[in-house]
């Protein structure tokens, strides 16, 4: 993430600082977030809007599967989620407008 100033942190770390709007990386760069979204690798698989609603994308093998170590970065950010979505309806943002009235992405 250029331009953005991340603290380094442990995975718990990263994804408590998504929660709160802070940006993070883990030491191996395999987890981020600028504040906004939450990232594994280069994939996004999570959303935070401005009211703080923190919206995750079930990227496990019971939802998407992408890799080992996304799957572990779900299930740890699972606990400070406010939803956790499928990732069709994740990806298609039109479900996330109707029901708090503007997209997050």
């Amino acid at each position: 993430m250029r331009g953005v100033e991340m603290k380094r942190s442990n995975n718990n770390g990263v994804i408590h600082s998504w929660k709160a709007g802070e940006a993070a990386v883990n030491g191996k760069r395999t987890l981020s977030t600028d504040g906004e979204s939450l990232y594994s690798y280069d994939l996004k698989i999570g959303h935070r809007i401005k009211s703080g609603v923190a919206v995750l994308g079930n990227y496990t093998a019971s939802g998407k599967y992408y890799s080992q170590t996304t799957s572990c970065h779900v299930g740890r950010a699972r606990a400070v989620a406010d939803l956790v979505w499928m990732p069709v309806l994740f990806e298609n943002t039109g479900a996330f407008e109707d029901k708090f009235g503007g997209s997050p992405f």
